[in-house]
């Protein structure tokens, strides 16, 4: 089982390809349009390209239960490109992502497909929080080490970029002098830097607003703010230099928190065809020199496609208890006998050998499609075991003896079972090329093929070896059925 990798859910057979687009921290809109509009021309007369849509200071719509809506900001955008087909999808994702490594350095394009199961992003996702900003030294040791996987793309933050910010920082005891107070001098700074709406127009059935504000000259300028005329509470006007002292300073824009904790999370695509769960096996040896020094106020989290995983798979662990102690109820009832009951229930682990003997050579992934094809793979073989074995109970209770019976049993029962196995893998065939079923089929496969051979073979021996039967001897006569 080492040798097989695991896979939460499988990309989407959709044609879609979406473009993530994230300019640095203080770039405007009319910045993030600027670079989104030069990448588009890549676009333009490309065969497999059917049509797209752009997205600027937001992302789409959501179109499609399973897509990752993303919060809106002047520097974020999104296109979302149909192609002609699977083929021409695969070459034009790799045609975007060498576009938006070589010429948009210091933007993060991250193109990437749709998600069947719940949206995770970036693959490979690691978590570092602590009760203050310092956790992002700790964070930039950790991107270190997974920018040294060959297998991982782009090491991105969902923060720690500081952004170039002017502080005012308000003399309050000279404003109280003077009759000024917060409240005044942010009314004006807004008025000035945001501006403020002083009528409306109408445009068909919409009512857009007029916003008065300074110019782009007078509003990037520290010296305009400077001499900005605040009105005291005498109804006179004092520059705001007299009342206030301004600089500029960096500052994170966004902190992101996780139960109230500021936390970073770094991300990375995988790349090739190793899965996630790999990578992050692989990172760990690695990461526990830097996680391991961390005190009890830091929390180091993986997330992503890994954590996902888990928690897919968590309602079918949970469950698993309540469904082995039904199926050996039923059995119980239908067997009648602890030691038929032992023989049934341990033929069907075994099965796992066809499942990995059918994963590996394919390379697919033991995702959680797979796991639900392994569970409905033991009820097969616990059926053909209990048939197989009241078969031989039967031609016992008729008179022959042990191993008589489990040779006649194992022949009879060998056509049906025979064609039912075959009719079952044959029927998997069609879904074995599909991106979605075919982990499922492929296990299920390997294992109704090692199934069949272990109910024919391994069960009937298994049988004689637990009951310690004898071959009769040849000038002895079977009893007649």
């Amino acid at each position: 089982m080492r040798f097989v990798q695991q896979q939460f859910f499988p990309s989407s057979e959709r044609v879609e390809v979406i473009v993530d687009w994230t300019a640095p921290q203080n770039a405007s809109i009319t910045e993030t349009r600027a670079q989104m509009d030069r990448f588009e021309k890549h676009l333009e007369g490309d065969p497999d390209v059917e049509h797209w849509s752009s997205y600027v200071g937001q992302g789409a719509l959501r179109f499609l239960l399973s897509f990752d809506v993303q919060p809106s900001s002047p520097n974020y955008g999104q296109i979302v490109i149909v192609t002609k087909s699977i083929e021409a999808r695969e070459r034009l994702r790799a045609k975007l992502d060498k576009i938006g490594r070589d010429e948009f350095v210091g933007t993060d394009v991250f193109v990437h497909l749709l998600d069947i199961g719940p949206p995770v992003g970036r693959a490979v996702q690691y978590r570092i929080g602590g009760p203050d900003l310092e956790s992002t030294r700790v964070a930039a040791k950790i991107a270190a080490v997974m920018g040294d996987h060959p297998n991982l793309g782009q090491v991105v933050y969902d923060w720690n970029e500081p952004g170039r910010v002017v502080k005012v920082d308000v003399l309050q005891d000279k404003a109280a002098q003077l009759g000024v107070t917060s409240e005044s001098v942010s009314t004006a700074l807004n008025g000035i830097v945001g501006g403020s709406a002083i009528t409306q127009v109408r445009d068909s059935i919409y009512l857009i607003d007029v916003v008065a504000r300074a110019r782009d000259v007078d509003r990037s300028s520290i010296e305009s703010m400077q001499n900005l005329q605040i009105r005291t509470g005498s109804g006179q006007t004092v520059p705001l230099a007299a009342i206030a002292n301004l600089s500029y300073q960096s500052e994170q824009p966004i902190v992101w928190r996780r139960h109230r904790i500021p936390t970073i999370t770094l991300k990375a695509s995988v790349i090739g065809d190793i899965q996630p769960a790999t990578v992050v096996k692989q990172l760990a040896p690695k990461l526990e020199p830097v996680t391991s020094k961390l005190s009890s106020d830091y929390r180091f989290e993986t997330g992503g496609a890994v954590e996902e995983s888990g928690k897919g798979q968590g309602p079918i662990i949970a469950v698993v208890p309540v469904m082995l102690l039904t199926m050996t109820t039923i059995l119980m009832f239908q067997l009648q006998s602890f030691a038929r009951l032992f023989l049934v229930v341990v033929v069907a682990p075994l099965g796992l050998i066809g499942v990995v003997a059918a994963l590996v050579p394919s390379g697919a992934p033991l995702g959680f499609v797979a796991i639900l094809g392994v569970l409905a793979l033991i009820g097969i073989l616990i059926r053909n075991s209990v048939i197989l074995v009241m078969q031989i109970e039967e031609l016992r209770g008729e008179g022959l003896d042990g191993w008589t019976a489990v040779v006649e049993a194992s022949e009879h029962r060998m056509r049906p079972i025979l064609l039912t196995a075959s009719a079952a893998s044959l029927a998997l065939i069609p879904i074995a090329r599909e991106i979605f079923w075919g982990p499922m089929a492929f296990a299920m496969m390997g294992g109704i093929i090692a199934g069949t051979v272990l109910t024919l073979l391994f069960l009937p021996a298994l049988y004689v070896a637990w009951f310690r039967l004898k071959e009769p001897r040849r000038d002895e006569a079977p009893a007649p059925a």
